[in-house]
């Protein structure tokens, strides 16, 4: 029998209350992905933290040579350990080199230069960005909630840079605000790559063949810039390494793959709002960066931006659209398993 530490919706027991179908481990599944989104958050301000003692590029082939090693001795133990299908590898490439490793080593190297809660909000623009390429390269809708959100997004960016305020001469600040946008496009293509084409493997089964491969890279790219492992082995340098691997990657994967089986994709989008915010509130609160009006009004915008491209239209034909479309997204933002996606996408 296959042990899990989460909930399964196939094998979970029902309890009717009021008319209404409850269950406990469903709960639990909720409150795991809670824990899965304030860990998200606070591995911003963690990571500004652990750069103090490890290059960044060494730091994010750390984290995903951890959480690799986890996720594989998960499903050893749960007996769901196999070798990906051909149809497989080319959403472990897209992920594992654009959403795993590009994102985070974009982001761990911005964060050299930039403020963590700033980097949290910019990078989780992603959502934004997936609106107008769907509509561009894929002739999907422009709905005017769309649009709107769009517009949204890029006056939170344009706050949260402030071209009026920003040095222009100081490349380093230049190059920084824009990895992080770089770092969502990257995410946003995974997005679009779920979105309109599909695995033959579950996101569960391929994720840490798809964080080995981001590992593989990573350690390849910090051997040739960075030279030698730089950790220093400090007492937070290890505190930082397990809550970024281990935690951060591993445990909230499973988590949220958990709870995305009980919870429509729309609610799961919306609740990986919350990640950005944590990671901006957490890094005022932990690290005393300062709340000026520009993080705070481009963050709300931001996060009002996406709030609204989540919103479906309202014909039946553009619901099942949007419903579809919303169940992939969430793959990305909050990865799903295989069945979960198939039974919400009928639902829709």
């Amino acid at each position: 029998m296959r042990a899990s530490i989460f909930p399964s919706p196939a094998t979970a027991p029902l309890i009717i209350e009021g008319g209404r179908a409850s269950s406990g481990p469903r709960l639990k599944a909720i409150l795991a992905l809670i824990a899965a989104i304030l860990i998200w958050g606070a591995n911003w301000p963690v990571m500004k933290a652990g750069l103090n003692h490890v290059s960044p590029l060494w730091f994010s082939a750390l984290r995903f040579s951890t959480g690799a090693l986890c996720l594989f001795s998960v499903q050893a133990v749960q007996g769901r350990l196999r070798i990906p299908r051909r149809g497989d590898w080319p959403f472990i490439a897209s992920i594992g080199l654009l959403q795993m490793m590009s994102f985070t080593a974009l982001g761990a190297i911005a964060m050299t230069h930039l403020p963590a809660g700033r980097s949290a909000i910019l990078s989780y623009t992603t959502p934004i960005w997936v609106a107008p390429a769907a509509i561009a390269f894929f002739a999907e809708r422009a709905t005017r909630w769309r649009i709107l959100g769009i517009c949204l997004g890029l006056i939170g960016v344009l706050a949260l840079i402030n071209p009026f305020t920003i040095d222009w001469t100081n490349k380093a600040i230049l190059g920084a605000n824009a990895m992080l946008l770089i770092a969502a496009g990257c995410w946003a293509f995974c997005i679009l790559h779920l979105r309109h084409f599909k695995a033959s493997s579950s996101a569960f089964d391929l994720a840490p063949w798809q964080m080995t491969l981001a590992a593989a890279v990573l350690v390849s790219g910090a051997s040739f810039s960075e030279g030698r492992f730089t950790g220093d082995g400090s007492v937070t340098f290890w505190a930082s390494a397990l809550f970024v691997g281990p935690l951060a990657t591993a445990f909230c994967f499973c988590a949220v793959n958990a709870a995305s089986t009980w919870l429509p994709a729309t609610t799961m989008s919306m609740a990986m709002l919350g990640v950005p915010l944590t990671g901006a509130a957490l890094s005022v609160a932990m690290l005393g960066e300062a709340l000026t009006p520009s993080l705070l009004g481009g963050t709300l915008a931001i996060a009002a931006g996406i709030a609204v491209s989540a919103i479906p239209t309202r014909s039946r034909g553009d619901r099942l659209s949007e419903g579809s479309n919303q169940v992939l997204d969430a793959v990305a933002l909050a990865p799903a398993s295989a069945s979960s996606l198939r039974r919400e996408a009928a639902e829709s």
